[in-house]
């Protein structure tokens, strides 16, 4: 069986990668690996560091329970992976674990601070991916 991972974060561009993801896997026979990372905190010197006290573990398992919920009633296999690490970074690891086939994430138009800031868990997965990337603007 070939498999999708999908990053997830209730955002309307993840909710729509979902969906775009779960119409793939349904069309394709596929396996859905969905994932959604907690955030640790970058120190100085950009070595891991605490997870964000305001995206914790909990909240990310919350909306991997959402994401069951927005799949329920359809007809495939998903797995629900909740992790914690810097969310790119977590994402690709994950489809190098499982093998997956093509990587489904969602995106917006950044705002001026994430302009500043650099990329998007989007455009850092599509950029450092080794299999296909779906990115699904919402």
């Amino acid at each position: 069986m070939k498999t999708i991972v999908v990053g997830y974060d209730e955002t309307e561009g993840a909710a729509r990668a979902l969906d775009r993801a779960a119409e793939l896997a349904e069309a394709l026979g596929e396996k859905l690996v969905v994932t959604s990372v907690a955030p640790v905190l970058i120190s100085a010197a950009r070595s891991g560091g605490a997870i964000d006290p305001t995206d914790t573990p909990a909240d990310h398992l919350a909306e991997l329970a959402h994401a069951r919920a927005q799949l329920q009633g359809r007809t495939i296999e998903a797995e629900f992976v909740p992790a914690v690490g810097e969310p790119a970074d977590t994402i690709l690891e994950l489809a190098d674990e499982r093998q997956a086939d093509l990587i489904v994430v969602g995106t917006h138009e950044p705002n001026v601070l994430e302009r500043l800031l650099g990329q998007s868990v989007s455009q850092s997965v599509a950029h450092r991916a080794h299999r296909d990337v779906l990115i699904v603007h919402s």
